[in-house]
Formats: structure tokens, sequence, C-alpha cells
């Protein structure tokens, strides 16, 4: 903070203000100075110094004052060429006079932006009342609640308290706040006043509320969106919820509900308003979480194919350690059934006492039964999700004990088995629908047509290829197996078989047959067929499996297998970490029911794609995500790390998760020594060539000289993203949700044409001629089908300049309104209306509907800012 007194009110702005500060003066001629603003005492003028100018002239009357933007949305700044160099959070503009000319802003920090962002705004809709209304600051209903509830704690009516009492009481209002920070507060507040006391006056523990517990990014978010009042009503709460954050259908009732929950003041509640310690509780409440809810229930289609879909699998899902040492625990069966898993993995050895056993064969130490954990299974197999199990069968038992394996899932599992034999008229796996609540088991099978009550089968998986590692053996004859009649049977439509090449596996390989391949297998295909390996993928199961010189359980990175369309990438459920952060984070998406179906370019028979595409995906639209990181929350003290004592200096990345053309990553500047309430106010934008599959990481970390620490992350599919201003609740390193600890961010998704890099133009050469890149048919070599497509080119060809006409025409709109490009046009709308009223407050234009579009037209004289405004409106209504 620039001050040490946190902002909390209107009258700290503008006390702040009349100190004055340095800030920086853009000129369209590309300068920029240094100089110091103050605001008058007496609230009518801005000042600055040093200035050639006369003393009278170098100032501004807050009466000429039409408007504030904040970043940087003049025309001056989007000419300046020194503009990439300055922030957007630090840059603001005063747009005075009837020509709406700008003074241009750059201020030290985004905190000192908002500082006099806020104070100006207040100033200009308040202009008369404002100083009445700081002098009595005293007497809101914030102030009124926090007197009633000091009141109805104060039991002697003294109107003083125990430090301890007045400490658990804040502590109640806000659970998040250290016990020593309050302490520290009322001491500070008592220092100043010169008291030594143990005991709290109604007064100190007013201020001391205000001070831990308003929130700067808040206060200056509501001050915004209030029209510069200090609470919101049902009507600025119905604008910020539609046009900020997205939410659709919104009624006044809605908002009032909203209010009725979460504002604390008995005259908010009645008058229906929301004051700052109401709207942060709010902006806390589950209702404005990051995620989505509505991706909290299963939302896709599942009745296609079971190839269509990601898959959530664990790898050796009954070790819970490293896989050398690491004994078997049915902890990881519950760990892995209760986190959403749908294929597991089951290693049978033959036991003492004719009992089958699940070990770790390459310790053989601990091991349980295997009626223990097919019991388990039975119990939590659709706890979290009624789709299909899988369970990979790793068959290492005698005949004998095989058939008592078979008799044991007969009877613990039932009729949940799926044992129907799949259709030779199909060409597909059924659906995770049609499959709900069933047990299929993975694993080897006799040969078709044979009646043998036994039989060898190749050994050609994941064991066989662990043991060649192990033991460094050549290349030579194929392990086999013996395999009973009843285990065989057991396995329906996830037959093991080994990959032969997609070749011979598109002109041969039976649907229901699955291939297992080991992580640098599935590496060194997916690098040099990913196009083969998509279209394999579009009808058949691939498993992926850790390499097996991952002893450690480490685990590979899902996304690589992901891109090429690889159904189960088996994971060590139990190493945290980056790549489980990915995977946990990834199957949170469809109400975390395990399967995900994978986009649809991935899926079509006639589609293309290749994960190496270095722009545009044929078919699929582009977007641009914009993050603002706004501030952190809470934030602990790493562990382990002890060379700083109590003090962090967090900053936050933002990493992109996806195919390789959209995988990036950015960082905040670090914050020093701030781990309660660090402001950030950072802005960032990624280009997403394929939305469906990308994946946003948070990542918090302590910025240390001996090496940054792990603080928390949080990662969350594109798709389930919430737009708006959002909290982000933190994970620790090993997944678990942090209490209170989060980030507070803004986020904004526009659609781009065409992929890479969007490219920063003028709006003078935005509405002139550029070249398109128009959609290109590829000719099939059929000429009936080639001479029926060819009609297709003229209309794309029309269709392509529309969208970028209109696209051209609603930045123009946004521009000449100095709003970002993250504005809706709703917001767009809510702006125009307040330039298109003449001084005497009567609207300058009509609202009328033509060919279902709101037209504006002219009721009289436009000044030329209205008829530049009214041209670049008609010019989306011309597209």
């Amino acid at each position: 903070m620039p001050s040490e007194k946190k902002i909390s009110s209107a009258s700290d702005c503008i006390s702040f203000m009349q100190a004055g500060c340095e800030l920086k003066k853009v000129r369209p001629s590309s300068r920029i100075y240094n100089r110091f603003f103050t605001l008058d005492t007496d609230l009518q003028a801005l000042r600055w110094e040093p200035s050639k100018k006369d003393a009278e002239k170098a100032k501004l009357d807050i009466s000429a004052v039409k408007e504030i933007r904040l970043g940087k949305n003049t025309e001056t700044f989007r000419n300046n060429g020194l503009a990439d160099q300055i922030s957007e959070d630090c840059a603001f503009s005063i747009i005075h006079g009837e020509n709406y000319d700008s003074l241009d802003l750059v201020a030290n920090s985004a905190d000192v932006a908002n500082i006099w962002v806020s104070g100006l705004r207040y100033l200009v809709s308040r202009s008369k009342q404002s100083l009445d209304l700081i002098e009595g600051s005293q007497n809101t209903p914030r102030f009124a609640w926090l007197r009633s509830v000091f009141e109805e704690a104060d039991i002697d009516g003294n109107g003083i308290m125990l430090e301890d009492t007045a400490v658990e009481l804040i502590k109640r209002l806000n659970p998040a706040l250290k016990e020593s920070k309050i302490r520290l507060k009322f001491k500070e507040i008592q220092r100043s006043k010169e008291k030594l006391t143990t005991r709290v006056t109604k007064e100190e523990f007013c201020e001391a509320y205000t001070e831990l517990c308003t929130r700067p990014d808040v206060y200056f978010l509501l001050v915004q969106i209030s029209k510069n009042k200090e609470y919101l009503d049902a009507n600025d709460l119905m604008l910020f919820l539609e046009a900020e954050q997205g939410v659709m259908h919104i009624t006044e009732d809605m908002c009032l509900d909203i209010i009725h929950r979460y504002e604390f003041s008995e005259e908010g509640q009645l008058k229906g308003f929301l004051a700052i310690d109401g709207f942060t509780q709010y902006l806390l409440s589950p209702e404005c979480d990051i995620f989505d809810p509505e991706h909290r229930k299963v939302v896709q289609d599942m009745t296609q194919p079971l190839s269509h879909y990601y898959i959530n699998a664990s790898h050796n899902t009954y070790l819970v350690e490293d896989q050398v040492r690491g004994p078997a625990d049915i902890n990881g069966y519950v760990r892995a059934l209760k986190m959403g898993c749908r294929s597991i993995e089951l290693d049978v050895c033959d036991g003492p006492d004719n009992e089958p056993i699940i070990c770790n064969r390459n310790s053989m130490t601990s091991p349980i039964t295997f009626r223990c954990v097919i019991e388990v299974i039975n119990k939590l197999a659709f706890v979290s999700s009624e789709y299909p199990l899988i369970l990979c069968l790793g068959n290492h038992c005698s005949i004998q004990q095989q058939k008592v394996m078979v008799q044991q899932m007969k009877k613990v599992f039932g009729n949940k088995l799926y044992i129907d034999s799949p259709l030779s008229s199909e060409v597909y796996l059924p659906s995770p629908e049609k499959l709900n609540m069933k047990i299929i088991i993975k694993g080897k099978k006799l040969p078709y047509g044979q009646e043998l009550l036994e039989g060898e089968v190749t050994d050609e998986d994941e064991e066989a290829e662990i043991s060649r590692r192990m033991s460094e053996e050549s290349l030579g004859e194929p392990k086999t197996t013996w395999l009973c009649k009843g285990l065989s049977d057991m396995v329906s439509i996830c037959k093991s078989v080994k990959f032969a090449g997609f070749e011979s596996s598109m002109k041969s390989q039976n649907y229901w047959e699955i291939c297992s391949f080991s992580e640098s297998e599935a590496s060194k295909i997916s690098n040099e067929y990913p196009e083969d390996f998509v279209n394999y993928n579009k009808k058949f199961l691939s498993r992926i499996y850790p390499s097996a010189m991952r002893i450690d359980s480490s685990n590979l990175n899902p996304q690589d297998f992901w891109n090429c369309g690889c159904q189960i990438v088996a994971m060590n459920y139990q190493t945290p970490g980056p790549m489980m952060d990915l995977y946990t984070g990834w199957f949170l998406q469809n109400g975390g029911c395990g399967y995900v179906l994978r986009p649809s370019v991935m899926r079509e028979e006639v589609s293309y794609f290749s994960a190496n595409t270095k722009g545009i995906v044929p078919g699929v639209s582009p977007q641009v995500l914009h993050v603002k990181i706004i501030s952190g929350q809470n934030f602990p003290k790493p562990k382990g790390a002890c060379a700083k004592g109590d003090v962090i200096d967090p900053y936050v990345c933002i990493e992109v998760h996806g195919i390789p053309a959209d995988c990036a990553e950015q960082r905040t500047k670090t914050v020093q020594q701030n781990s309660d309430n660090p402001i950030f106010d950072e802005s960032f934008e990624f280009q997403i060539n394929l939305p469906e599959l990308a994946m946003i990481r948070f990542v918090v970390l302590d910025d240390d000289y001996i090496g940054d620490e792990f603080i928390g992350q949080y990662t969350i599919p594109l798709e389930c993203l919430q737009p708006g201003y959002r909290h982000v609740p933190l994970r620790s390193f090993v997944g678990d949700i942090m209490d209170h600890v989060m980030l507070f961010v803004h986020i904004a998704i526009t659609n781009r044409s065409g992929g890479g890099k969007a490219q920063k133009r003028s709006l003078g050469v935005r509405i002139g001629k550029k070249t398109r890149d128009y959609s290109m048919l590829r000719n099939t070599g059929l000429k009936t089908i080639d001479d029926i497509f060819k009609a297709a080119v003229q209309p794309l060809g029309e269709a392509t300049d529309m969208r970028d006409n209109m696209q051209n025409a609603i930045v123009s709109v946004k521009e000449l309104c100095g709003l970002p490009p993250i504005t809706s046009l709703k917001q767009c709308i809510l702006t125009l209306s307040s330039r298109l009223v003449n001084s005497d407050n009567v609207p300058s234009v009509a609202l009328n509907m033509k060919d279902n579009f709101p037209y504006l037209e002219p009721l009289g004289t436009l000044t030329d800012v209205q008829k530049k405004v009214l041209a670049a409106y008609d010019l989306v209504g011309a597209c």
C-alpha cells in the first residue's frame, strides 16, 4: 500500500489525493513527464507541478470531468510509442470538456491508480455532497451494525470490553484473521492514543474491524460497480451479475435474495442494499467460485462409444509408496475410488491356503487378499460415479487359484459384472450410459472358437516390459502364461492384445480389443505419428502406463497423451505434484464422474487433427483468455521453509496446458513481505487454439534466493471457468483445499478469428483493407464430391468477411467508449447511455428496434463526440 493506513472508504482515497503523489503524464507525442498531482483542499480542482503553464492553468476543475477510465483506453495511450512499456493496471485517464479530451496518467502501482480512480469517480458523482459525507463517515450503516455487535457482546453495558473478548468477537466475524494480527492492531490503535490498557472501547473495536476486514481490492470494485456509492442496490447488483459475471436471466427478486442472505446490517437488509462487508462475503461464497457449478454435474453426452472419453485411471492402485519397496495397501483402492477413478489395477498372485493375493511383486511384502480387495471395490465402485469401472487384471496365478478368483468375483460382484459377448455387427464399444453401474474386466482371453478349459496366452503387457527392463533381457520369444476358461469368459469388451502397428490394427483389430503402451513407446508414437494415433483412438481404447524406470512412483505428463486422444492414462495416485494436479484438475469436470468427452475433432470420422498443429485447429473457434490476478488471501508459510521466519514474498504463476501451440506460462511481480492480502493487480492474455483440451493452473510461490517454495495451486479446465470476479480456492501440495487460502481474479474469454498470436493494430489499420485468412477446402480426389463442395467456397468467404467486419465494428465501439477488449456489448450500451444525453440530462437519441436489432436514432443536433459514437454503433448494425 502507498500509505500505512489501509484504504477502506472514499474519505481515505480523498485524503490520499490531497496529500498528493507523483504520477506520469502521458502526451500524444510519445513523451512522458513526471508530475506531482494533488487535490485541492476544497475538492474542486486537480493540480500538478512543475509546469510551464501558469499555476491557474496547470489544473483541472472537477466540474469539467466527464468520466474516469482505468487502463490504456484512449487514443493517446493507443498511439503512444511507449504504451507497450506501460502496465494496463497502472494507467488511467481523466476525460474532460465537451470534446472529451483526455488527461492520461500512469501511477507507480495499480493500487495507487485505483485510489485515484475511485476518489475521482466519487467526487464527480457527488461533488456538492462529498465533504459532508466524508465528515459523517462514522454514521454509516456499517458502523451502526458494528456498534450493535459490540453492544450485544458488552454484557455489562459499560461501552468497554476485555481485549480477549474483542479479539474473539472479530475472529467470529472474520474467521480467516489470525489472532496475533488482531491483537497487534489493537495495540497500534491504543499506542496512537497513548493508552496502556488491555480493554477496548466501542470506537476502537469499530476502527480495528474496519482496518482489518476492509479489503482494498473489493472496496475499489464496489465503488466502481455501484456508480461511486459505497453500497450496491438491487439494480447495481443486477447489472454486475449480468454484464460482468455472465449470469443469465437474473431478476430483481434474485438480487434482493442475495442481499438478504449476505448483508450484515439491519438497515441494509430492510432497504435492500449490500455494503462492503456483505459484498465481500458474497464474493467469497460458493456462488462466486471460479468453477462453474454446472460442471459439478454430469453435463456431457454419455451415449458416445467408450473410446470417445478420457477415463480416470490409477496405476498399480494397491501401492501407496514407491514401485520397489512399497507394500500393498487396501487404502490405495479406497483413495482411488473416492477420487473418481474408473480404471484400477489388480496384480494377483498365488497366496497361501489357496487364497489369491494382491501384492507388490518386487517386494512380496504385506500382501492383501484378493477377496478383501474386491469386497472394498464392490462397496465403493459406484460411490463417486455411476459409470462403468474397469478392473485391469494382472493375472500371475496358477489355474487352481484363477478358478478361486472367478468364484470370488461372481459371488462378490454378482450381476454388476459385464460379461456379455461383444456383437460382431457393431463397430464401436458400448457407451458409458449403456454400461451404467457395470464392472468390466480387462485381461487376456483364450482364442475364440476353441472350447478349451485352459490354454496359453501371451503376456506382452506391462509386466513383461517391466521384467525385461529389470533383468535387461533382450527381446526374444513373447512370454506366455496359462489361463483358465472361467477367467477368460469374464473378459468381454476389454480384451488385452499387443499393438501391431496402425496399418495392421485399422484392418484387423476388433473394437473390443485394447492395447497397452509403455510411456516410452507411446511417446515415440505420439511424436512420430500424432495423426495416426488420434485416428486409431477414435475406435479403440489405448492404455498408457508409466515407465518401468519410475521406481520412485513419479508421474508422466498426461497431457502429452491426451493430445493424441489416448483414453486411459494411468497415474501413480500416491505421488502428488504438478502432473497429479493436472490429472485431478482435469477430471473435476463433468460432475467428477471419471469420464470426460474428448474434443469433437478427436471423435468425428471425417475430422483431421494433429497434436503438433502450430496454430488454428480446423473446425475449432480459437479464443483469448484474459486473466487478471488481483490479490491473494491468507497465504500460509511454505512447509519446511525456515530461512525467513514468518515472512513470505509471494508471486503467482499462471500456466496454460493443452496442445503444444497453447502451452504458456506467465508470472506476476513479487509482493514483498505480505502473506495476508498481497495486491498483485496484473493482467495477462493467453491465445487458446483448442479450448476443449486446455487447462489453467494457478501456482503461488514464495520468492526465495535459495529456491522458490510452493504455497498452493489450483488447476481447472478452461471449459469450467466462470467469467467475472472470482475467488480461486488454493490446494496444498497433496491436493487438499486449504481453509481461507485463495486468489482473487478476474476472468474473461473472448473469441478470436484465426490462430496464432493476436496482432495489435490501430483503429485506422483495422478498418482499412487487410489480408484475410479464408477457409480452404482440400480436394479428396473424388471428382463428384469435390465438385459439390466447390460451391461452398464463396459462401464461406462471405461468412469470413461478415464475421471479421462485425468483430472490427465491435472493437471500434469499445475503443470509442474507452473500454477494454474484454468488455461485453451490454457494458458498451451502459457506457453509451451516459454519453448520449445532453447537458440538461435529456436523451439525444431514441432506441428503436429494426430487423431485430436495437438502432439508435438522433433526436436533434449531436456533438462531434456523439456523432462518432453513433457512427461506430451503426457499423455493428450494418454487419
